[in-house]
């Protein structure tokens, strides 16, 4: 009996590695859910939100980032995320520049249970949609020119060495350190977040923003990208943990709980404050929850991601609604107060509501100890860290790319007349 269930095992052999064909199918999934977010979801979510005369290059922006961001990871920014870097002292920051181009990499290689193809294809999404999602702070002012030659740059300056940080295995200095992100708190949400409002400071305040009143182009277009960004979600959550098996069930979970929670709060803080609840801020909330979850989705019990999406949710919505007025800065989307917040909230959080099991956590005092408070130091630490490394990274690329194209914003007839006519020569159904 024993041999005929080996036998019935969907495993095959390479090497000394061994292949589950139902992880690699996971993961596949996954990735193919992750990529959906980018080009369909966050770009009907920014696409709805802007003006009208802004739509296209909206989706432009996000498309175009997610497939340059994308080649970039493939050229170097995988193997400087991953890679092996001879230098124990750069070890702690950048990998190694021996897979430029996937270089050494063959297509019978497995990582842990599936194809490492699979798994370099699965954290290339995430490297896209990160840079894809600061283009929500820049929103209708910037040289698409500009846009495409930062994200370029960021995916290897800003991103990958994040990533490294992080995700990037022994030797790498957050890694090292135990630092939790299951999913891209950090790496991805916080990075992106801020590097958005960081642009959003450089290219300067949409004109007339914030006395010319800015009606978004389509609450419906928003509402339903925000709906395929939780659906391409479950591969973002789901698909780190690297395959079909019990911390992706309890990733699932805790993220529909957060993000379910994440929206009645913030309706139910509209309804309270402004006496009528809508759409828009039940998206918005749905993509707090969905932040908030993410760097601890595979560590937290269920009345963590009740927690998690409710606080996370409240964050946002004081950064979207007080905070950016106050401050007076232009982040034209709020991928600052959404993202970046709702990913700070998520990341320290996780250092007091993870479960204390050996099992599911990866490394850290909490792990090693039970020692909440010194988990809760390194969480901080990595937050601080990429923080810093995001706001000065991004300065550079900025100004880099800003040289290269003469100048990162578009002239004041271009912004009049609307980046859709002006820049690509098209324009929505609907637009005059």
């Amino acid at each position: 009996m024993k041999f005929f269930s080996l036998l019935m095992l969907p495993m095959f052999v390479f090497g000394e590695d061994v292949l589950n064909t139902g992880d690699t199918a996971w993961m596949m999934i996954s990735t193919a859910l992750v990529l959906l977010m980018t080009p369909a979801g966050l770009a009907m979510f920014y696409g709805g939100m802007t003006r009208s005369k802004n739509v296209l290059n909206t989706y432009a922006m996000v498309v175009g980032a997610f497939v340059v961001g994308f080649l970039v990871w493939i050229v170097a920014g995988y193997s400087i995320a991953f890679g092996v870097n001879e230098n124990s002292i750069l070890q702690n920051v950048f990998g190694g520049f021996n897979h430029l181009f996937l270089d050494g990499i063959k297509w019978t290689d497995i990582s842990g249970s599936y194809p490492t193809y699979v798994f370099i294809t699965f954290q290339g999404t995430f490297a896209a949609i990160a840079i894809a999602i600061a283009s929500g702070s820049v929103i209708g002012r910037m040289k698409f020119s500009t846009w495409i030659t930062i994200v370029a740059l960021w995916g290897v300056i800003v991103y990958a060495p994040i990533a490294h940080m992080v995700w990037g295995g022994t030797g790498a200095y957050l890694f090292d350190a135990g630092a939790l992100d299951f999913a891209g708190g950090t790496v991805v949400h916080m990075n992106g977040g801020l590097a958005g409002l960081v642009l959003a400071i450089l290219v300067g305040k949409r004109a007339g923003y914030p006395h010319i009143a800015m009606k978004p182009f389509s609450i419906l277009f928003t509402a339903f990208g925000a709906a395929l960004l939780w659906f391409g979600w479950y591969g973002f959550n789901g698909g780190s943990a690297f395959g079909a098996n019990a911390i992706a069930g309890l990733a699932v979970l805790t993220t529909t709980i957060a993000t379910s929670a994440g929206a009645i709060t913030w309706m139910l803080l509209e309804w309270v404050i402004y006496k009528r609840p809508t759409l828009l801020g039940i998206a918005s909330g749905i993509i707090a929850g969905l932040v908030a979850i993410t760097p601890a989705a595979g560590f937290v019990s269920i009345g963590g991601s009740f927690v998690l999406g409710i606080v996370g949710s409240v964050v946002a919505f004081y950064g979207v609604v007080y905070m950016k007025k106050k401050l007076r800065y232009d982040d034209s989307l709020d991928a600052f107060g959404i993202h970046f917040l709702a990913g700070l909230w998520g990341a320290l959080a996780t250092a007091f509501l993870a479960i204390d099991d050996k099992e599911l956590l990866w490394d850290g005092p909490l792990k090693a100890s039970g020692d909440r408070l010194g988990q809760f130091f390194v969480q901080v630490e990595s937050v601080v860290i990429v923080g810093l490394w995001t706001l000065v990274g991004t300065v550079v690329v900025y100004y880099i790319a800003s040289f290269v194209t003469t100048g990162a914003r578009v002239d004041d007839e271009t912004e009049d007349i609307g980046l859709d006519k002006a820049i690509h020569a098209e324009k929505v159904l609907n637009q005059g």
